[in-house]
């Protein structure tokens, strides 16, 4: 990390973090079916227009889980007639894709290449790749530039924010890009 990175105050914050897992608490107490309808009423909005162009439909009968390891999260994700539906979290899964949550975010902002993550086992993908690296094809080509502006704007910073955090806990890591 180069020496103005480290006086910046995000990254004082990000050294300061508490474990991912404590963080994620919150999320864990929420109870089950409501973690499950919130992330199937997001996942069916952001997805609508892929999912109305049948861009899914390799996962109607199949699940997927995604699993953010260091947060102890998993979610079971399949499709049905156009929708995605999230399964309860213990379900067994045709194919999972993990990782740490810095990673996972640098791929939502497009501030990491996909390629990179999955090469340097960053991100894993087991059980049936063809549904992960199906699913990883389809995330890639989501038209960033068309989703809300306020959420494009929070996975920058969220983005920006998780190198700084890669940074601090002395991960494989670049540095900090400038702001």
């Amino acid at each position: 990390m180069n020496a103005s990175a480290l006086s910046h105050p995000l990254d004082r914050i990000a050294r300061r973090l508490p474990p991912p897992r404590l963080v994620a608490l919150p999320l864990r107490f929420c109870p089950p079916p409501i973690r499950r309808q919130a992330m199937t009423r997001a996942l069916n909005q952001v997805f609508s227009e892929m999912l109305t162009a049948g861009d899914f439909d390799f996962l109607e009968g199949r699940s997927l889980a995604v699993e953010i390891s260091d947060m102890d999260l998993r979610w079971v994700i399949t499709a049905e007639t156009q929708r995605l539906t999230t399964l309860a979290d213990d379900e067994p899964a045709d194919s999972s894709i993990r990782g740490r949550a810095v990673e996972f975010i640098l791929l939502a902002a497009r501030m990491e290449d996909p390629d990179t993550l999955f090469f340097q086992r960053r991100l894993e993908v087991s059980g049936d790749t063809t549904i992960g690296l199906t699913t990883r094809n389809l995330l890639d080509r989501l038209p960033f530039e068309e989703l809300p502006l306020a959420l494009r704007i929070l996975l920058n910073r969220a983005g920006r924010f998780a190198w700084r955090v890669r940074a601090a806990r002395n991960s494989p890591a670049e540095t900090v890009p400038k702001d």
